[in-house]
Parts: structure tokens; C-alpha cells; sequence
């Protein structure tokens, strides 16, 4: 029957320990460490070891001993490819990685041969460039089935998180796109009637001139935030441009009430136990049209040809498959040593990634990006 659990493990690279020299030494640090798990939590353990030690190498033929879906092979080993290429011609230089693990549910089968573990990997990856440092962060959720026999567990599949590919609503346009995702979350629109104002977020509700963007704010904001819910606004399941604005309204960007929801950047409180806002506050592909229209008053942006060209608090809009579709937004919170933008995300969190998302299983070969440069002044 299933399970639940919050087991976590930390998985760090070390130096080999010392060869011990007296086995008396040696029986005092084998009752010192805890037993090593059995079954299927410790090939669990040993796979986020070696996911661990795949962050630094990029290399992981190891895994080919515990993991029995050439899918997941193929789809990790080429994921490491192109990012172990794509450092070597940034000269960046993988220092060390460490990944702990969270287990969110358990399911079992009634013999315990086959076992479904939901997980989240929280990853902090330390990276050398140029003789600068920085640390970057992730925490991204799999699936994972293990199969038992004789005792023994391998894996049999393992499903990764695409949530930033395969956003929950339909991607048609940005309006009948927002309508779907809305739909679903069993929120009515469209009847005219006005919600009560967020007392929380009012602060620069209406649009003006002369307000400075504080590119700062933003950032802080956003480092804020990037691993948890601003409990001030609602939360999605595919949250990022909900996340990318709260930070540009943070860094005091004007929010336009139109009071309609295809128009207008615009976030209100509860009325009747439900949210509102507009469809360019929570949906990728109409804050990419929101942000890349020309007007005069409230937040605008100007759309750059490359990342190089960005500031703090930009924000980068991502197209998976090259169709003129945006389904993901992240905004610029810091720079390697070479100037290029790393950046913040949600829905999978994400803090100082290096801003090409190559890293993500989301990627393809027809990503194309959109560079917005947020106005210094509104």
C-alpha cells in the first residue's frame, strides 16, 4: 500500500579516507557510521551518488550498472554532452557538487518487488571561471521505479520533471492558452464583477511616471523567494512567470489594471475564496506579448539580441520547440566572470543558473530565446 515520507540524504564529493592502520581504529569508525540501507533506498543512495559525481564529471557511464531504461541513458548521457561542451568553451570548471535528496511519496507493490519513489534533488553545484567562484542551485523532482529480485533493487525507469516544457494549459495563443490553464484551476472570469485589492502587493498598483526601476529589489526579491511561495500571492503548479513577475513588481515595476484579464499586467487579491489577475501576470507567452508591446506609461521593455546585452532584473523568455510559443521566464540575478547573465526560476527552482537552460531536460535543439530589458525608468 502506498507510503509516504520526508527522507533526506546528503551526498558530498570527498577525499578517499586515510587506509586505516589498526583494526581496532577501523571497528570504532564502523560503529560510529550508520548501517548502509538496504533494498530499495540503497540503490536510491547510490544512484544520487552517482548523480552527484555526474554534476562534476559530466561523465557517467556508471550509471549504466543500476539503471535499466536506455531512454533515460540516452536523455542524460546527451544532456551531459552538450553541458560539458558548452563549459569547456566558457572555461568554466565544475568544483564540487552536492545533492540531497528528498523522498515526497512512496508507492509499493503487495509483494515489495516493485517500488514507485517521487524525489526531489536539491543540487548546489560550485562552479570555477576565470578565477572567480560561484555557487549555483536546483531542486528538480523524478520519478523513479525500482524493481527487486532476489533482494536486489535496479532501476527500472526513470521519468524526469518536464514541468517547464509541458506547461498545464493549452498553447495556442496567449489569451485561449491562459483560458484553458484558468478553466482548469476552476477559476471564473469574465463576469465583470471586481475583486477586493491585495492590501499586501498594492504598493505601485497604478501605473505613473517617474518611478525607477530598482533592479536591486528585484534581484533580492527574487532570491528570496526562489525556493518557496511568497504566501502574499497564490502559488501554481507551473509557476515561474507568476514568480518573474512578483519580482518585477518588487523592483517597482507599475502594475496597468485594465481590469481584464487579456490585457494589462495586473495582480488583485481574493474575492469569493478565488484570485484574480491577468493573464500576462501568470502566463509565459503573454507576458513575452505584454512585455514586447510599445507603450508610453506602466512597465516596458525592450527586446535585445543577446543575453550579453542584459542587466539585472532582465528577464529571458523560452521557446522549447521553436514555434513562437513561450512556455518558461526567468529573470537575471547575477553574472559569471565572462559578464553573461545567470538567473533565477520557479516551478523548478532555480537560483543563479547559467541563463542557456541547456542544463534542463526541457531543452532541444529549437530553443529560442527572447532577451527583455526592463526600462531603468516607467
Amino acid at each position: 500500500m502506498p507510503r509516504a515520507g520526508n527522507t533526506k540524504r546528503t551526498v558530498k564529493r570527498t577525499a578517499a579516507p586515510k587506509p586505516q592502520t589498526s583494526v581496532s581504529s577501523a571497528n570504532r569508525r564502523a560503529a560510529a557510521e550508520p548501517a548502509e540501507p538496504e533494498g530499495w533506498k540503497g540503490a536510491l543512495r547510490r544512484y544520487v551518488q552517482l548523480y552527484n559525481q555526474a554534476e562534476i564529471d559530466r561523465y557517467a557511464p556508471a550509471f549504466e550498472t543500476l539503471i535499466q531504461d536506455p531512454d533515460h541513458l540516452a536523455r542524460y548521457g546527451a544532456k551531459l554532452a552538450r553541458l560539458k561542451e558548452a563549459e569547456l568553451l566558457r572555461g568554466a570548471i565544475p568544483g564540487k557538487s552536492e545533492t540531497r535528496v528528498e523522498i515526497e511519496r512512496v508507492s509499493e507493490s503487495a509483494s515489495g518487488r516493485e517500488v514507485i519513489v517521487l524525489i526531489k534533488l536539491h543540487i548546489s553545484r560550485t562552479v570555477e571561471q576565470l578565477g572567480r567562484t560561484y555557487t549555483e542551485y536546483r531542486a528538480e523532482r523524478e520519478r523513479i521505479w525500482f524493481s527487486g529480485d532476489g533482494g536486489e533493487y535496479r532501476i527500472a525507469r526513470v521519468e524526469p520533471n518536464l514541468s517547464e516544457r509541458r506547461p498545464r494549459y493549452a498553447l495556442r495563443d496567449p489569451q485561449s492558452a491562459a483560458a484553458d490553464f484558468y478553466e482548469e484551476e476552476g477559476i471564473v472570469h469574465g463576469s465583470g464583477s471586481k475583486p477586493f485589492i491585495n492590501y499586501d502587493v498594492l504598493s505601485g498598483f497604478k501605473p505613473s511616471r517617474g518611478i525607477r526601476y530598482r533592479r536591486d529589489l528585484a534581484a533580492e526579491y527574487a532570491d528570496r523567494w526562489w525556493n518557496e511561495a511568497n504566501p502574499a500571492y497564490e502559488n501554481f503548479e507551473v509557476n515561474c512567470t507568476n514568480y518573474v513577475s512578483q519580482c518585477l513588481f518588487a523592483g517597482q515595476a507599475p502594475m496597468n489594471y485594465t481590469g481584464k484579464r487579456d490585457s494589462g499586467w495586473w495582480y488583485k487579491g481574493r474575492a469569493g475564496g478565488r484570485e484574480s489577475w491577468s493573464y500576462s501576470w501568470a502566463v509565459s507567452n503573454a507576458l513575452h506579448t505584454y512585455l514586447g508591446a510599445s507603450r508610453r506609461v506602466g512597465t516596458r521593455a525592450i527586446a535585445v539580441e543577446s543575453a550579453s546585452e542584459l542587466a539585472l532584473g532582465d528577464v529571458i523568455m523560452y521557446d522549447w520547440s521553436g514555434d513562437g510559443r513561450f512556455q518558461h521566464s526567468t529573470i537575471v540575478t547575477a553574472f559569471d566572470a565572462s559578464g553573461m547573465p545567470l538567473v533565477n526560476a520557479n516551478t523548478v527552482p532555480s537560483r543563479h543558473r547559467y541563463w542557456d537552460y541547456k542544463d534542463s531536460y526541457a531543452w532541444t535543439e529549437q530553443t529560442r530565446y527572447r532577451f527583455f530589458h526592463i526600462a531603468d525608468e516607467f
